[in-house]
């Protein structure tokens, strides 16, 4: 059984931001779970018996090989995409990245690209529960 698509899936993002202000955000890869080609705030699934906090300090980590610091917790989020039949419950957080630390892909099947982003110049098209955060 596959969370997100034969129940509903539990997954949590990190709008990491710079001291510049910009916005961390990766590109969807072929083998991302859903929203392929899309530009989003990174993260992933929460195992089963971990925090929200612990899932995403984890998934940037494993993604991205950097340490975030979480400062705020946005409300969870209803992210229905019918026409790939997947239902997700995603919580994200803001954060930043400890010092010295750059991000790289690590996982390059699941993403194609990554960047800094000021809020009035984001690339296109962004993933639905990106437009929502």
């Amino acid at each position: 059984m596959k969370p997100g698509i034969d129940y509903i899936g539990v997954s949590v993002g990190a709008l990491i931001v710079n001291d510049q202000g910009e916005m961390f955000l990766t590109k969807r890869g072929q083998k991302a779970t859903n929203e392929r080609g899309t530009w989003e705030i990174p993260g992933g699934k929460v195992h089963f018996g971990e925090t929200l906090e612990d899932a995403v300090k984890r998934e940037i980590k494993e993604e991205y090989g950097v340490d975030v610091v979480l400062t705020y917790q946005f409300p969870a989020q209803n992210h229905l995409l019918p026409e790939e039949s997947q239902h997700w419950v995603p919580t994200c957080f803001i954060a930043s990245i400890t010092k010295n630390q750059e991000p790289k892909i690590l996982e390059p099947e699941k993403c194609e690209a990554i960047g800094w982003f000021a809020l009035d110049h984001l690339p296109t098209p962004l993933s639905i529960i990106t437009k929502l955060d």
